[in-house]
């Protein structure tokens, strides 16, 4: 809950200078800047984790509007404290007031970035990706409304993406609480674009505005434009309630007719006739998801097929062959300078380079350089042997990891295609490395 703490005369730290403590809380650094305020890096010695400290630009007392609004955004957040607790939405931990200023403790993550970002027509994100992140913002908004709270303010840069691509919910300044005594933000408040009707003409919000909001970013995400475009908000308000959106198909001819129906449902115009929950939404959302990576997963084995159908080491291979490695095999990157394998380690499976370059160290020494279609680790034919080298990315490497274990079950044919192939890469390197010493 929000700290008790009488007013302060102690102004804050003028503009461009960092604060050494708010609250309790050491600052570390600036870490971004908006309309409503400044958000600093502050590490929490108790519970060993950093943290995001959000400091509102209004000052406590004021009575301009942006100080009321400020005021309440802050109340709002501050209910939550601890209230809210789903990995996909921002946790909040602590709020207060310091040295005239408001201020939110959320968890700081590393590496963040909005999901703006991927609202572009040249930057969007695979169909399954923005179907799996919609899936986790739905599930956690069911979360919030079976909690009593309304985000009222769902658009992609109120979502984050962490290091890992994971998804947070964040900026609840603006939420409707059930049953919270504190001043609530009255009238229309959001995102003008991600609005839905009845948020467009102040009638009452329920959880079912929240599902038209996320259903008009997923318009987005996976169009690259917003469902309605207007030169004046007079105009773009008209648009949210007598308007239809452009087909998405129209927009995005690749998009399957059942997302296209699951994102219409979502942005109905009566309220009554679009999900009536996130968990709804997400249950939808999961069986085109499954349908959508089986057809990726197919793809992707396509192309894998096609690119070592190209590489010399499987000139004389048959397509059936090919597909047949493929089953016993998978597909590895490696960034330059790391350890494929290292000398003296024992192991049953040999690689084949796909893409890039490596080389062969020897006793601490580089004997050698391998490039694309060529191999190496034949020795985890012979069982119990070990490394006779190690074997470094020279630049970034992609190879076909064979288990010999799994290849032992392929048809003989393939098998045998295999043993002509390694030693015809035997004999040349023999050769290679007599003609070098002669």
């Amino acid at each position: 809950m929000a700290s008790k703490t009488a007013k302060k005369v102690s102004k804050f730290p003028t503009q461009g200078k960092l604060p050494d403590k708010i609250g309790k809380y050491a600052i570390i650094n600036e870490v971004g800047k908006g309309s409503t305020g400044t958000v600093y890096l502050s590490h929490d010695p108790y519970y060993g984790r950093d943290v995001a400290i959000k400091v509102y630009n209004a000052t406590v007392g004021a009575a301009d509007d942006d100080s009321d609004m400020a005021r309440k955004m802050f109340l709002s957040e501050a209910h939550m404290v601890g209230m809210l607790q789903h990995p996909n939405i921002l946790p909040i931990y602590d709020a207060g007031e310091e040295n005239g200023r408001y201020y939110v403790v959320t968890e700081h993550v590393h590496g963040a970035r909005t999901l703006a970002a991927y609202c572009k027509p040249d930057n969007l994100l695979r169909i399954d990706d923005v179907v799996e992140i919609i899936y986790k913002c739905a599930k956690a908004l069911h979360y919030a409304h079976s909690r009593g709270v309304i985000h009222r303010d769902i658009k992609p840069s109120n979502i984050m993406l962490n290091t890992e691509s994971d998804v947070r919910i964040i900026d609840f300044g603006i939420a409707l609480v059930a049953d919270s005594e504190v001043s609530r933000i009255e009238g229309i408040a959001g995102s003008p674009s991600y609005m839905s009707p009845e948020q467009v003409q102040g009638e009452e919000i329920t959880p079912v505005s929240d599902v038209y909001s996320l259903g008009a970013m997923m318009y987005e995400m996976l169009t690259g434009f917003r469902p309605y475009r207007a030169s004046s908000l007079s105009k773009l308000l008209h648009q949210i309630v007598y308007a239809t959106p452009e087909p998405i198909h129209k927009l995005r001819p690749d998009i399957p007719e059942d997302l296209e129906r699951i994102c219409s449902k979502a942005m109905h115009k009566d309220p009554n006739e679009r999900y009536a929950n996130g968990t709804s939404f997400a249950a939808d959302l999961t069986r085109v998801f499954q349908k959508l990576r089986s057809q990726q997963a197919a793809i992707d084995q396509r192309e894998r097929f096609d690119i070592l159908r190209r590489l010399r080491f499987f000139h004389d291979f048959s397509h059936s062959e090919i597909w047949e490695v493929l089953r016993a095999s998978d597909w590895r990157e490696w960034p330059a300078n790391e350890e494929i394998v290292k000398e003296g380690e024992a192991d049953d499976r040999f690689y084949i380079i796909v893409a890039g370059d490596v080389h062969v160290v020897h006793n601490g020494k580089k004997v050698g350089m391998l490039g694309a279609g060529e191999c190496f680790g034949e020795t985890s034919y012979v069982q119990n042997a070990k490394r006779t080298a190690t074997i470094m990315a020279d630049s970034e490497v992609i190879v076909l990891r064979v288990s010999s274990t799994l290849l032992e079950q392929v048809s003989s044919s393939t098998q045998l295609r295999f043993v002509r192939v390694f030693l015809q890469n035997m004999i040349e390197r023999l050769q290679r490395a007599g003609t070098a010493q002669t």
